[in-house]
C-alpha cells in the first residue's frame, strides 16, 4: 500500500472506530487505537513497522499540536493558586507507581532468571517506565467530553507536568540498572544529559513562543496567523528531534507562554488550531495501534504484564489520593484523579527502546535479553491501559460533576429553540392602526421591528423603523396612512419550535435584524420577534448561567 493509502485507511478507519465506540459509550480515543490493532503488527499487518517509521514526522506533529494545546490551558494563575497541590499529587503518583511496580517485577524477573542484579536492574527500569501517563489520550477524553473544573484542570498539569518527572526517574533507572549489570554507567553525566535535555526542551520553547509572539503582534491579518503558527510550531519539533530534546515540553512551553502574555491575541488562534487537528489525531492514536506487537511473546511475560498494569494503577491512584490528601486538594482531585492517569503511551515506548538499547547485551534466558524483555513488557502493558485508560477517565470526570461543563456560546445556541430567545413581549400591531399611533409605539418601545396582524391575529407583515423613516418628515400623512399602508410583505418566518441555529442562519442570510414569530401548531398567530439584539442578550444570560458553576 502507497502512503496516501494507509493515510486514508488510518483516518477513514479510525472515524469509523470512534463512531462506533462513542455508540457504545466508550471515548472515541479507544476506537481509534483499536482499528489501528486491528490493521497492525498484531492484526491484518496491512500497515507495517516500515510505514510507520514513514510515517513519524506525523506522529512528531500531533505530539507537538497536543503539547501546544495543552500549554494553552496552563494560565499562570492556576500554577499560583494550585502548585502546592500539583507538585504533592505528580510526585505521589509518580513514586508510588515506581515503587509498586517495581518490587514485584524485581522478584518476577529474578524468578526466571535467578541472577538478582540483573532482577533489581529490570525492576528499576519498568518502575522508571510505569511513572509515565500518555497525556495525549488524556487529553482528547478531556476535549470530547467538554470537561470543565478543579479535577480537569489538575488532570492537564499533571499530565504535562509527568513526562518530566519520568525522564528523571528513567535517567536514574537506566544508570542504576547499568551499574548493577555491568559498572560501566555514569550516574552525574546521565542526570546532566537529562537536565540538559529538559531545560533545553524549555528554553527552546520559551525563545519560540517570544518569536511567535512578536509575529501575532505585528502582523493584523488574522488569516495568515494560522499558516506562521503552524511553521514555527514544525520547526520548533525538528529542532527538539534533532537535538534529542522533548517534543511534547517544547511546543507546550510555546503555548504556555502565549496564553499567559498574550491571552486575548492566541485564543482565536488556539480555537483555529483545535479544530483543524481532529484527522492529525486520528492517524497519531491509530498508528499508535497498528505499531503493538503482542503476537510472540512467552507466556511469562503476559504474567508479568498483568503484574505491571495492576500495580501501576493502583500506585497512581493511591499516589494521587495521598498527595491530594497532603495538600489539601479538593474532594474530587483526591478521589478520582489516581482513574485519570491509567493511560500510557509514546513516552512510555520510548523509554523502552532507549532501555532496550542501553541493556540489549544482558539475558534474562538463553532466548531473551534484557531490553527485548523490556520492549515486550511495555508494548504489551501500553495496548491494555490504552483500552482501559481513557474510559476509566470518562469515569473519573463523570463521577465529579464535570462532563460538559466546558461550553461555548455556540453549544447553548445549538440547544436552544426560537421560543427561548425570542421577545415575546412585542404587542403586535392591527392592520388598521393609524401611522401616528404605530410611531409612538416606535418611540416608547426599543424593538424595531413589529408585526402587523389582521384582524383575526393573523400575521400579514411586518413594519421595520427603516421603512418608517421616509414617511417622518411627512406629518400630515400620519393622520390618514394606516399600519397596513406601509407594512412590508413578511420574507422570512418561524416558529417557536424552530431551533435557534436555524433561524439565525436564515436570518444572517437574508441579512435581516430581526424575525417574526408564529406558533409552531400550524396558527399564523403572532407571538413575538426574534431580534438580534434580544437574542444575543438571552444567549449570553444562558451562558453564564450555564457556566457559573464551572
Amino acid at each position: 500500500m502507497g502512503l496516501l493509502a494507509i493515510i486514508g485507511l488510518c483516518v477513514l478507519g479510525g472515524s469509523l472506530g470512534a463512531w462506533l465506540f462513542q455508540k457504545l459509550h466508550v471515548p472515541q480515543v479507544v476506537g481509534y487505537i483499536v482499528i489501528g490493532v486491528l490493521i497492525g503488527e498484531s492484526g491484518l499487518r496491512m500497515v507495517e513497522q516500515a510505514d510507520i517509521l514513514t510515517l513519524r514526522p506525523f506522529n512528531l506533529f500531533a505530539l507537538g499540536l497536543i503539547g501546544f494545546l495543552v500549554g494553552g490551558e496552563l494560565h499562570g494563575s492556576i500554577f499560583k493558586k494550585y502548585g502546592k497541590q500539583f507538585t504533592a499529587i505528580l510526585l505521589g503518583e509518580g513514586l508510588a507507581a515506581f515503587v509498586l511496580v517495581g518490587v514485584p517485577s524485581t522478584l518476577i524477573v529474578y524468578l526466571i532468571c535467578h541472577s538478582f542484579p540483573v532482577a533489581l536492574a529490570a525492576g528499576v527500569v519498568f518502575g522508571a517506565i510505569a511513572s509515565a501517563t500518555d497525556p495525549a489520550s488524556t487529553i482528547d477524553v478531556l476535549w470530547e467530553y467538554r470537561t470543565a473544573g478543579v479535577l480537569s484542570t489538575a488532570i492537564i498539569a499533571i499530565v504535562a507536568l509527568d513526562d518530566a518527572l519520568a525522564m528523571t526517574l528513567y535517567a536514574l533507572g537506566t544508570s542504576a540498572a547499568q551499574m548493577l549489570t555491568a559498572g560501566d554507567a555514569d550516574l552525574t553525566q546521565e542526570l546532566i544529559g537529562v537536565g540538559i535535555e529538559l531545560f533545553g526542551s524549555i528554553f527552546l520553547g520559551l525563545a519560540a513562543g517570544f518569536g511567535l509572539n512578536l509575529i501575532l503582534r505585528f502582523l493584523p491579518q488574522k488569516e495568515r496567523r494560522l499558516g506562521l503558527a503552524l511553521g514555527v510550531i514544525l520547526l520548533t519539533i525538528s529542532v527538539a528531534v534533532v537535538f534529542d530534546m522533548d517534543v511534547i515540553l517544547a511546543t507546550m512551553s510555546i503555548g504556555i507562554l502565549l496564553t499567559n502574555l498574550a491571552p486575548r491575541r492566541s485564543k482565536e488562534l488556539f480555537e483555529v488550531i483545535r479544530s483543524f487537528s481532529s484527522p492529525i489525531y486520528i492517524l497519531f492514536f491509530v498508528l499508535v495501534g497498528a505499531r503493538l506487537g503482542v503476537r510472540d511473546m512467552p507466556l511469562w511475560i503476559w504474567g508479568l504484564v498483568a503484574v505491571y498494569v495492576i500495580m501501576r494503577s493502583l500506585g497512581k491512584w493511591a499516589g494521587s489520593y495521598w498527595g491530594g490528601r497532603l495538600s489539601n486538594a479538593e474532594a474530587p482531585v483526591c478521589r478520582y484523579m489516581g482513574l485519570s492517569l491509567f493511560a500510557q503511551g509514546g513516552v512510555a515506548v520510548g523509554l523502552s527502546i532507549m532501555a532496550s538499547q542501553h541493556l540489549q547485551g544482558i539475558q534474562v534466558t538463553d532466548a531473551m535479553s534484557l531490553g527485548d524483555m523490556i520492549i515486550f513488557t511495555v508494548t504489551a502493558t501500553t495496548l491494555v491501559v490504552q483500552l482501559i485508560g481513557p474510559p476509566c477517565t470518562k469515569i473519573a470526570v463523570r463521577l465529579a460533576g464535570e462532563i460538559g461543563r466546558n461550553i461555548t456560546e455556540e453549544d447553548v445556541i445549538a440547544e436552544l429553540t426560537v421560543a427561548d430567545a425570542m421577545n415575546p413581549d412585542v404587542q403586535p400591531i392591527p392592520e388598521g392602526q393609524p401611522l401616528s399611533v404605530v410611531l409612538d409605539q416606535f418611540a416608547r418601545n426599543d424593538t424595531l421591528v413589529y408585526p402587523v396582524v389582521s384582524r383575526g391575529g393573523a400575521i400579514v407583515g411586518v413594519i421595520t423603523f427603516d421603512s418608517l423613516k421616509e414617511l417622518l418628515v411627512d406629518a400630515h400623512s400620519w393622520q390618514w396612512l394606516v399600519a397596513g399602508d406601509v407594512m412590508e410583505p413578511i420574507q422570512e418566518k418561524a416558529t417557536t419550535m424552530t431551533r435557534l441555529a436555524d433561524a439565525l442562519d436564515d436570518m444572517n442570510r437574508a441579512q435581516i435584524e430581526a424575525l417574526p414569530v408564529i406558533l409552531g401548531d400550524g396558527s399564523p398567530e403572532a407571538v413575538g420577534i426574534l431580534d438580534l439584539r434580544f437574542a444575543r442578550r438571552r444567549i449570553r444570560e444562558e451562558f453564564i448561567r450555564r457556566t457559573a458553576t464551572a
